[in-house]
């Protein structure tokens, strides 16, 4: 049974990573847009957010490279699958995908919807709209997820959802520090009462199958931003024991499999998963793509949540 709820959260992961066939379609769980929020923050969080909102304006949406400098580490650490590590190899990269675009835009053309900044990281989420292409009536949103790492002033690791694409350079793995290491800021009671609501979700009620814990984390009318799941509490219930024909187990204090990275940040819990996809160019070898999950929680339940999520046309 335990190897049977670890797969099943482990699929979890990857099928709500791309749109189910035909359920979407029926207009049920086309899920509603988000509203621009950003997370409390202190000072010098503040000014880390501000840095790396510059840095992505000018940076990587306005492509001048020149001034990668003034914000990245030398020995800046990548995590995206397409990109090689280093500031060196981010500035050819993003230096070959067309000129830069003069004069810089005093705005970003795709803010992120919702961001925040707590202890030496910055995170950010995006949205974005995409017709469905078997039926262009139906727009669907869904929402891309990034983790900055501060470090001595300056943009030290980087973290998103992308997929590796055929033809990209070898991944160079990260030579960070450990995690444990590493200040994710001073954690209220309120923000690790969160932390406990969310460790409940991921490993009580979805790795061991406790559905009926649902009633205690989400509020019934809970936003559902993940359009291959349904809104409220009670269409997630329904969907989840679909999927292991509502059987539990006995709740261990382990993970079956445990989020790497997990950040606490006023109403909002981000956590992050390694999950394993074939290596488009050797079917024999693996690679790791993260996936997000972000909730916001608001007097001790859950009110809202985003997934990571691969777009239709990625399939």
């Amino acid at each position: 049974m335990r190897s049977l709820h670890k797969n099943i959260f482990t699929s979890l992961l990857i099928l709500t990573a791309c749109i189910l066939p035909g359920l979407a379609e029926s207009g049920y769980w086309i899920n509603p847009p988000t509203m621009p929020q950003t997370a409390p923050m202190t000072a010098s969080e503040r000014h880390n957010l501000d840095m790396v909102m510059q840095w992505w304006r000018e940076v990587i949406e306005a492509r001048h490279t020149e001034f990668a400098e003034k914000y990245q580490a030398e020995d800046y650490i990548q995590h995206n699958p397409n990109i090689p590590t280093g500031r060196a190899a981010f500035v050819k990269f993003f230096s070959s995908l067309g000129p830069p675009v003069n004069p810089i835009p005093e705005e970003l053309l795709q803010p992120p919807v919702v961001k925040g900044a707590k202890g030496d990281f910055v995170w950010l989420m995006f949205e974005y709209a995409i017709k469905d292409a078997h039926d262009p009536s139906i727009t669907y949103r869904f929402n891309s997820f990034d983790i900055i790492r501060i470090e001595n002033g300056k943009i030290q690791e980087h973290w998103d959802s992308s997929k590796k694409l055929a033809g990209s350079p070898a991944f160079v793995p990260s030579s960070a520090t450990a995690p444990a290491t590493w200040n994710t800021g001073v954690l209220s009671g309120r923000e690790r009462d969160n932390i406990g609501l969310a460790a409940e979700e991921f490993k009580d009620m979805l790795q061991y199958g406790h559905l009926e814990l649902a009633d205690k984390i989400m509020d019934p009318g809970y936003i559902q931003h993940n359009p291959n799941l349904p809104q409220g509490r009670a269409g997630l219930k329904q969907f989840m024991s679909q999927l292991d024909g509502g059987k539990s187990e006995k709740i261990k204090p382990e993970w079956m499999l445990a989020p790497v990275f997990t950040l606490a940040d006023g109403p909002y819990v981000l956590l992050m998963w390694d999950v394993k996809y074939k290596d488009p160019d050797d079917s024999t070898k693996s690679y790791t793509r993260n996936h997000f999950d972000l909730l916001r929680f608001e007097n001790g339940l859950e009110e809202e949540h985003w997934g990571f999520f691969a777009a239709r046309f990625e399939n």
